[in-house]
C-alpha cells in the first residue's frame, strides 16, 4: 500500500483537547482530513476547531463528551451519523494515569481509568471496526505507552491499562490483514504534555528523554505511510523496551520501581 491519503477522509481524535490528542487533529488537518474532535473540554475543542478550520479548510466537528461513560463509542457513533458525519479513521487518545502505590488510590478514580483507557477504547474500536474495514483506506490509531512493556510500580494500574491496548491492538493489526484498513498501537516514552499534571508528578520519565508530541504524531503518521506497516511503533525511549525483553522480570520490576521511587521523591 502507499502512503495515506486523508484528503476524503473524516478522522475521530479523542482527548482532542490538549497534548497528543491536539497535535495528531493539527497533523490531520494538516493532511487534509476532516476531523471530529472529542474531549471533555468544549471551550478548548471549540477554539483548536475554528484554528483548523481557518488554517487548513478542513471541516471540524467539536464533540464535549466524558468517553469513561458506558456504550462511550457506540452512543458517539449514533449520534454522528445521525448528523450525517460517517467516519473512516479513529485517534483513540484519551486517556489518564496516577502516580501512587496502590494502597494510596482512590478506588473511584482507578475505575475510572480502567473505564476510560480500556473500556471506553476497546467499544470505539468495535463500534467504528466495520466502517473503518469498509472503507478500504481508513486509519486506526490506539495510544498505548511504552510502559505497556513492563510491569511499573507506582503506575501499576496505568501501566497495566497500556500493556492491554498493545495487545488488544496488534490483534487486531492481524484481524484486518488485507483489508485496506491500517492498524497501530503508538508507544510513546515520556512526553512533554500535561500527563504528568493529571498522574501528580511532574519528575517522572521512565528513566527517557522526554519527547515533543509534534515528533512522536509524526512518527506514528509516518509508520503508517510506510508500505506494509508494523503492529506497533515505540516513538521513544526504545532501549527501555528492548531491555525489558531480555533481562530477568525481577530485575525489571525492581528498576522501574527505583525510577518511580525517585521521580516520586522529586515531586
Amino acid at each position: 500500500m502507499s502512503s495515506v491519503d486523508y484528503r476524503n477522509q473524516t478522522t475521530i481524535v479523542t482527548g482532542a483537547s490538549s497534548g497528543l490528542g491536539e497535535e495528531f487533529a493539527r497533523q490531520l488537518a494538516r493532511r487534509g482530513s476532516s476531523l471530529v474532535l472529542v474531549a471533555r473540554r468544549a471551550d478548548r475543542l471549540e477554539s483548536l476547531a475554528d484554528d483548523l478550520t481557518r488554517a487548513h479548510g478542513v471541516t471540524v466537528t467539536a464533540v464535549a463528551r466524558d468517553l469513561g461513560q458506558p456504550d462511550a463509542g457506540r452512543t458517539l457513533r449514533a449520534e454522528l451519523e445521525s448528523r450525517g458525519i460517517h467516519a473512516t479513521g479513529l485517534v483513540n487518545n484519551a486517556g489518564f494515569g496516577t502516580h501512587n502505590a496502590l494502597t494510596d488510590e482512590d478506588p473511584e478514580r482507578l475505575q475510572s481509568m480502567i473505564a476510560l483507557n480500556v473500556a471506553a477504547l476497546v467499544d470505539l474500536s468495535r463500534a467504528y471496526i466495520d466502517p473503518l474495514t469498509s472503507a478500504g483506506t481508513g486509519v486506526l490509531i490506539n495510544v498505548a505507552s511504552l510502559l505497556g512493556f513492563q510491569p511499573t510500580p507506582y503506575l501499576s494500574v496505568y501501566g497495566a491499562t497500556k500493556a492491554f491496548v498493545l495487545s488488544f491492538t496488534e490483534s487486531l493489526w492481524e484481524e484486518t490483514r488485507g483489508t485496506g484498513l491500517r492498524v497501530l498501537a503508538v508507544s510513546p516514552g515520556a512526553i512533554q504534555t500535561e500527563f504528568f499534571d493529571a498522574a501528580g508528578s511532574q519528575s517522572a520519565d521512565y528513566g527517557t528523554k522526554r519527547a515533543t508530541p509534534r515528533d512522536v504524531v509524526a512518527m506514528a503518521l509516518d509508520t503508517l505511510d510506510r508500505r506494509s506497516n508494523p503492529p506497533s511503533v515505540i516513538t521513544n525511549g526504545r532501549m527501555l523496551a528492548v531491555a525489558s525483553k531480555f533481562l530477568p522480570r525481577r530485575q525489571v520490576v525492581r528498576f522501574m520501581g527505583a525510577i518511580q521511587r525517585r521521580a516520586m521523591s522529586r515531586s
